[in-house]
């Protein structure tokens, strides 16, 4: 199993982001690194800054709001529910990725969360028309599990589950969305690369081999 380079030119603020949806870029921050599984969100302030350098909180006012949570214990429990949540979810996508369905019993937790932690939709003018956005606004640590559930939510409802996929060389989830539906791996940058080397330097030998024995 190889492990993600931190210094391939996909992280952001130390998060990975290759997966083109949030919650398999949620999914991606426990990632191999050099020492091994990392734990990427071991406290509520690294998980303030994935929150913002995944683009789920943008607004000034709930940024401020996340700064005031940093010692909150409230905040610290949250934390630990999304671990927990987090763990649950990649059985769910493992299953999806081998063509079998996410078990009833995550269903439901999913259908709990969505009803305790809606998101909201208003209707905003862009560029000369009306576009339906969802927000939320949140008023306590829970309340961030809005746009975190609607996101797996959309992914358990994926009717294209052929494009979740794991990098055929690291444990790193995400959604193709090439064209052709071929993509293999977290990034060219950091599994393509060495894959292409590898099988490359892996013939070259085939033929000095050869070579040699003629």
């Amino acid at each position: 199993m190889r492990t993600v380079s931190p210094d391939a030119g996909e992280w952001v603020d130390g998060f990975l982001f290759v997966a083109n949806r949030p919650i398999l870029d949620f999914l991606n921050t426990k990632p191999i690194l050099a020492n091994g599984p990392t734990e990427l969100l071991p406290d509520v302030y690294a998980l303030e800054r994935w929150l913002i350098a995944s683009g789920t909180v943008t607004s000034p006012k709930t940024k401020s709001l996340l700064r005031s949570w940093r010692q909150s214990s409230e905040a610290e429990a949250f934390r630990k529910d999304l671990i927990a949540f987090r763990e649950r979810l990649r059985d769910a996508v493992v299953r999806m990725e081998a063509g079998s369905a996410p078990s009833d019993d995550f269903l439901k937790d999913v259908n709990a969360r969505l009803l305790q932690y809606p998101l909201h939709t208003a209707l905003r003018r862009r560029d000369g028309g009306v576009v339906r956005e969802t927000f939320f606004d949140p008023a306590e640590p829970g309340d961030l599990w809005a746009p975190i559930i609607d996101g797996a939510a959309d992914l358990l409802a994926e009717t294209e589950t052929s494009r979740i996929r794991q990098c055929e060389s690291c444990i790193v989830h995400f959604f193709d969305t090439s064209k052709k539906g071929s993509r293999r791996w977290c990034s060219m940058n950091i599994c393509g690369n060495k894959i292409k080397v590898a099988a490359y330097q892996r013939r070259k030998r085939g033929r000095d081999s050869e070579q040699q024995s003629a």
